[in-house]
């Protein structure tokens, strides 16, 4: 089968193969056949090297395709079902898990650096980045990384929810619980911020502030629910004009830089919340005093994977976009196939896209 394949971080080009197999199924394993998968920030990152991942590794991580084969113990999908890729499975029996938080659960994260579920050039072992590995034709996961959605879905549409969807929807929906007739500037209008921005709009904010160095995305948070957009530079006279300068009771970073959660700081009000949902790097250092930190009373909430508990959120986010609140279709920049990843990742790159969606042969 085919597949994009990274063998080296910092790669010029990713190499587009057709001799990929996988390994052989376990009895809790799902095989799904991918239909349509994006191409996400995150990949970037696990190619630049940001998000480690052992090597070689096929990225892709947000992704859709149809059950066509299970594992004798597996009871909640079968073939012919369709499912959104889930990239962080809860084992359901860690402390995590265990309090409610699978979007925490590392059983299967720790799994997939030492499980390499795919095979080229005759046995050579391969691995799917965060066990998926969704730039391929078909991916092994585990039952819990595969969540039964409604048909009537297409799958580009369900790819979207696979990660950013759920990323920025719930971001606003289980991390912040936006309050109706509240206040949220967002940074960032990439996939993740136009998710923030629909999520605080199906949350009933009144204000929405969308805030891009590039005056090109503003037009398109607008036309997914941001009330207002700027510039950094023009933050503070909104600050002003929107809130009588009191801040924002809500302020989301989207973009995953320490300037842009300063930037959300900046943006909240004294009391508010503000919400890091951008993936950032390591050594990126958040400069904030103990001062500020205390007197400020602003609380500083970590958003994965939106808080979300995907076997209830995908399918509920599913029937949000069936009932016309959840535009998927306006973040969808480019479909692409799939011998098309190294222009798409040049592309993206560039910042100008949005979400280029492969659409599987």
């Amino acid at each position: 089968m085919r597949g994009a394949l990274l063998h080296a971080v910092g790669d010029d080009k990713l190499d587009i193969r057709d001799d990929f197999t996988l390994a052989p199924m376990g009895p809790a394993d799902v095989r799904v056949k991918i239909k349509a998968t994006g191409v996400c920030h995150s990949d970037l990152s696990v190619i630049s090297g940001l998000l480690p991942m052992p090597l070689p590794v096929i990225p892709g991580h947000e992704g859709a395709g149809e059950v066509v084969e299970v594992g004798d113990h597996v009871t909640t999908v079968q073939p012919g079902d369709h499912v959104i890729v889930n990239w962080t499975p809860a084992c359901g029996s860690c402390a995590n898990c265990l309090v409610n938080q699978p979007f925490l659960c590392m059983t299967y994260v720790m799994d997939s650096f030492v499980n390499a579920r795919f095979r080229y050039g005759g046995d050579t072992p391969a691995f799917g980045m965060a066990g998926c590995g969704t730039w391929s034709e078909e991916i092994v996961v585990p039952w819990q990384g595969a969540i039964k959605v409604d048909p009537e879905v297409p799958y580009e549409a369900a790819a979207l929810i696979g990660c950013g969807i759920t990323t920025g929807v719930g971001a606003a929906l289980n991390t912040a619980r936006v309050k109706a007739g509240s206040t949220v500037a967002v940074v960032g209008s990439g996939g993740i911020g136009l998710s923030v921005i629909q999520g605080a709009r199906i949350s009933g904010a009144t204000t929405i502030l969308a805030i891009d160095p590039l005056e090109s995305k503003h037009e398109l948070a607008k036309k997914v629910g941001a009330t207002h957009a700027v510039t950094p530079d023009q933050l503070m006279d909104a600050v002003g004009s929107l809130t009588g300068g009191r801040g924002f009771d809500y302020g989301f970073e989207a973009v995953g830089k320490s300037a842009a959660i300063m930037t959300a700081w900046q943006a909240t009000r004294r009391g508010g919340d503000v919400i890091v949902v951008g993936a950032g790097a390591m050594d990126d250092i958040v400069p904030l005093s103990a001062f500020n930190l205390l007197f400020e009373g602003k609380n500083i909430l970590s958003s994965l994977y939106g808080g979300s508990d995907v076997r209830r959120d995908f399918p509920f986010f599913a029937e949000l976009y069936k009932a016309g609140k959840l535009d998927l279709e306006s973040m969808i920049s480019a479909r692409i196939k799939l011998s098309d990843l190294n222009d798409a990742v040049a592309a993206l790159k560039g910042g100008e896209v949005l979400r280029q969606i492969v659409v599987m042969d």
